[in-house]
């Protein structure tokens, strides 16, 4: 008895529709994607012990704490140097001129002063904690005609802000 044998083709995998797909979405994907730059602030980190040895009354520790309704500039050792009130509108622009300002005389006060510590409450937004610290960094000042920049405090610790006592 002869045994009928199948006939078998080798099976062809149909990809040309999946190559059509791809030709079209790697110049869409490639056209619609986002490059943006990314921007890099380096930060100092606070020591785990703090035992640096007594504090001279001329050594400057800034602090700027940011506040819910204000910015406190002040002095770990020396107390507080001004309190910059923030607008209820989350127009913040005049106050972080008016922070600069007081940032700029701390700085024309103690001049060999590079670090300063950003405390802020628990749900400040992290834009307004980036808005603060630029404003630490540098400023803008007019030096024959030409606007410059003038570094202030490029050394930036950040942390928690203390808790105020409840009247």
């Amino acid at each position: 008895m002869k045994r009928r044998r199948l006939k078998r083709t080798a099976a062809h995998l149909e990809i040309t529709a999946f190559i059509n797909l791809i030709v079209v979405l790697v110049p869409f994907l490639l056209s619609t994607a986002v490059f943006s730059r990314l921007a890099v602030m380096e930060l100092k980190l606070p020591a785990p012990s703090t035992a640096e040895g007594p504090l001279a009354a001329e050594d400057l520790k800034l602090e700027v704490v940011i506040r819910k309704n204000s910015f406190e500039v002040g002095d770990r050792i020396g107390g507080l140097f001004a309190t910059v009130q923030r607008t209820a509108t989350g127009g913040d622009a005049a106050a972080l001129k008016e922070l600069n300002g007081v940032l700029v005389q701390v700085k024309a006060r103690w001049p060999q002063a590079r670090e300063a510590t950003v405390l802020s409450e628990p749900d400040t937004p992290y834009d307004h904690v980036v808005q603060v610290m630029e404003q630490l960094r540098s400023t803008v000042t007019v030096h024959e005609g030409k606007p410059m920049r003038a570094e202030l405090f490029p050394l930036i610790a950040v942390g928690d802000a203390p808790l105020r006592a409840r009247s």
